[in-house]
């Protein structure tokens, strides 16, 4: 079995396409999968990690604003069809399957130009704009969230949710190695804060002005900067003499997250679909600050999806600096809360996400 996985841009997009892939070869281990994305973004980097082959095309998005880049798109778009077209004439893939991003728009089109069957995983409660593009031509749509037919056909809908790392079910289980990796300890209340792969500057500025706080309360903090912030953040934070305090972990990013969320009794996150996803599988009482300039604002989008079933608080990215410490507080001291959380965001959760995708991509198999 041949497939081609196609898409990127950010960790959203990228580790669910791994975790499907994964998933696929643990099916059929003889199963060769080429991942296409676009040169010089994060997927480059990150899916040969996971020990997987990729192709790079010269597509790039669109600038919002006035830029000369602007008036390359027209020939990065044909250069990146052209290049689609010999890649999937070279693989003879029996499946490309897309998960968003602009790379994926322009393999799938060819693909399904070409005959081959398709299949697109859509992570978001608001579909991006190049999956409802391509809806109208695949043949299978797998969406991490019900009600998706405003979007797309309802004929080739499959509510699937988001894959995500499978480490994350046996959490229960690692609280004394977290606390061994970390240096911190059990029996002290511990808030995780993650701003996405590359950081989150207003949750960041945000725990500038409230880590002295949380600390001075013997509350433990893991905290993600993202490589932006790191080095400002560690400056910061060595000048105040905090950076030394025991019960405080700053890190520009954590790949370890089985033991970040099995120490975590409190997580704030920004609200991409999957962190949201991941918040879920491990059952965590979190603090979503959605980013307010994602696409179509999808991120509140994602984040009122769980808000609005008592699965998590909610603070808008314009009041997080002077909003996060005081919910923090609340929600580490009210346990009642924590638990109405945690039992209502476990309600998401789709641990068998990568299975049922990799089930519908197989049935595409001619």
């Amino acid at each position: 079995m041949k497939i081609i996985i196609s898409g990127g841009g950010t960790g959203g997009h990228i580790y669910p396409a791994i975790a499907i892939a994964q998933t696929l070869q643990s099916i059929d281990s003889s199963t060769e999968i080429l991942f296409v994305g676009a040169a010089g973004k994060m997927e480059m980097e990150k899916v040969p990690k996971a020990g997987f082959e990729i192709v790079g095309l010269p597509i790039r998005g669109l600038q919002r604003n006035l830029s000369i880049e602007n008036l390359k798109f027209p020939f990065r778009l044909a250069a990146s069809l052209w290049q689609a077209k010999q890649l999937i004439a070279a693989f003879k893939p029996h499946v490309c399957v897309g998960v968003g991003g602009y790379a994926s728009g322009a393999l799938m089109q060819m693909a399904v130009l070409q005959g081959v069957p398709t299949l697109i995983q859509e992570q978001n409660s608001y579909a991006g704009l190049t999956n409802k593009w391509l809806s109208k031509f695949v043949d299978t749509i797998c969406v991490a969230y019900p009600d998706m037919a405003t979007y797309f056909p309802a004929s080739k809908l499959v509510y699937t949710g988001n894959p995500v790392r499978k480490d994350l079910l046996q959490i229960a289980h690692l609280k004394a190695h977290a606390c061994a990796f970390f240096g911190l300890q059990a029996n002290k209340k511990t808030v995780l804060v993650v701003g996405g792969s590359l950081g989150a500057r207003s949750i960041n500025e945000a725990m500038l002005t409230s880590v002295a706080a949380l600390l001075a309360l013997d509350f433990q903090v893991v905290w993600q900067t993202g490589s932006t912030d790191f080095a400002r953040i560690s400056q910061t934070l060595q000048a105040n003499h905090l950076l030394t305090n025991p019960n405080l972990v700053v890190k520009d990013f954590i790949y370890e997250m089985q033991f970040a969320y099995s120490l975590a009794d409190v997580v704030v996150s920004r609200a991409g679909a999957l962190a949201l996803s991941e918040l879920a599988l491990a059952g965590k009482p979190s603090i979503l600050v959605p980013f307010p300039y994602a696409a179509e604002d999808h991120q509140t989008k994602n984040a009122l999806s769980y808000v609005n079933k008592q699965g998590a608080l909610l603070i808008k990215d314009s009041e997080v600096k002077n909003l996060l410490l005081q919910n923090l507080t609340n929600l580490l001291t009210n346990h009642s809360l924590q638990q109405t959380l945690a039992t209502h965001i476990q309600t998401f959760a789709k641990p068998q996400a990568a299975e049922q995708i990799a089930q519908e991509v197989m049935k595409l198999v001619k």
